[in-house]
């Protein structure tokens, strides 16, 4: 059993976090050259030195919040938000609405893009969207008169929150399936060393009972028997170890579901490495498989040979026998009569995943079943 590995908190999305503080406080040393530049034309000039102080401290306090995955979350956000708008909104006091309607910039200026970056880290694109439309819009309420530098600055906040949000969900997609790799490998290395160890005692020895005793009559014959079932058995559980489901993505790995039909009389081989497939498609091919062995038990018997061959855009199947073979017209004869075997588990089954069904059989050199599909299954 391969145990969780740990991610580190915050995983890929920590650098972000880092450059939104870094971000704060940068625009806060460029919003403290405008007011220090500006200050004799505002209304209430010593004011806007307190709200710097104010700006100061809430960028100490989000750059901590952040820090912390924990801090993530809507109490910090909202306030956050909450914050901001209630600068902006002072802004007009502070400043004077003579003064803005002068040209002199708002209080925040880029400072108030932080809580628009903080949401769309946090939540993605349309939150990010929501929070740049709440501040745009108080921003633009601020103002005497709506310019098309005021409007730029507003859909460039816009732009930012898409752009970051979008820029962050990959990263989380990023970091789970790095998650995923990371345990698909450590579950690779962990059935390769239960394969050689198994291999070095308890298969040989299973196989040198089965080889042994598969001419003995009575007790010893059956005892052989069972031995090679378990061998297969067991062979087939070292190989599915670590093929779990990959349930985001809908995929299933059709190694694994065949590797469950490989008894003493039936042989799966397959590629070294898993063969993911859409989960339907997986399942359907894997039933059609699983069909054409029944019918290999019902009217070959003796041993059967499954080979999965991975061609990159198409998978093959192919089940082989060494029974008697299906004599001339006994497929189209068995349709006419209703038994539906082949028709509709096997060919039907691969015909609705858009693949193709060969079958090559000759009296007395047994049959081979060949399942054609694309990986997509289309």
């Amino acid at each position: 059993m391969v145990a969780r590995m740990p991610s580190s908190p915050g995983g890929l999305e920590v650098p972000l976090w880092r450059s939104i503080a870094v971000f704060r406080f940068a625009s806060l040393a460029y919003v403290g050259v405008l007011v220090l530049r500006d200050a004799d034309r505002y209304a209430h000039p010593l004011a806007a030195g307190g709200v710097l102080l104010v700006m100061l401290a809430w960028s100490g306090v989000t750059a901590a919040g952040y820090a912390r995955p924990a801090g993530r979350r809507w109490p910090l956000l909202l306030a956050d938000l909450g914050v901001v708008l209630a600068i902006m909104l002072a802004t007009p006091w502070v400043v004077g609405r003579a003064a803005l309607a002068a040209g002199v910039p708002t209080l925040t200026v880029a400072w108030l893009a932080g809580p628009v970056l903080a949401w769309a880290v946090s939540g993605g694109r349309r939150r990010g969207a929501v929070a740049a439309l709440l501040l745009g819009g108080a921003d633009l309420a601020t103002r005497e008169r709506i310019s098309q530098s005021s409007l730029t600055g507003v859909i460039l906040m816009l732009l930012a929150g898409v752009v970051v949000g979008h820029v962050a969900r990959l990263a989380v997609t990023a970091e789970e399936r790095l998650q995923r790799a990371v345990e698909l490998e450590a579950a690779t290395r962990e059935r390769e060393r239960l394969a050689r160890d198994i291999h070095d005692s308890v298969l040989q020895v299973l196989a040198l009972v089965q080889r042994r005793g598969a001419q003995l009559d009575g007790e010893g014959g059956e005892l052989a028997r069972l031995a090679g079932e378990q061998e297969a058995a067991l062979r087939a559980l070292i190989g599915r170890s670590g093929g779990t489901p990959d349930e985001e993505g809908g995929t299933l790995d059709l190694r694994a579901l065949l590797d469950r039909y490989a008894t003493a009389m039936v042989v799966v081989s397959a590629p070294a490495t898993g063969v993911p497939l859409p989960a339907r498609v997986a399942r359907e091919l894997a039933a059609a498989t699983g069909a054409a062995l029944d019918n290999v038990a019902r009217h070959a018997g003796g041993r059967a040979w499954v080979l999965i061959e991975d061609e990159g855009e198409t998978v093959t199947v192919s089940v082989r026998d060494e029974g008697p073979g299906i004599p001339e017209g006994r497929l189209a004869e068995a349709v006419a009569q209703g038994r539906l075997g082949v028709a509709q588990s096997i060919r039907g089954r691969v015909a609705d995943l858009g693949g193709e069904t060969r079958i090559v059989s000759a009296p007395g050199q047994g049959t081979e079943i060949e399942l054609r599909v694309r990986r997509d299954g289309r």
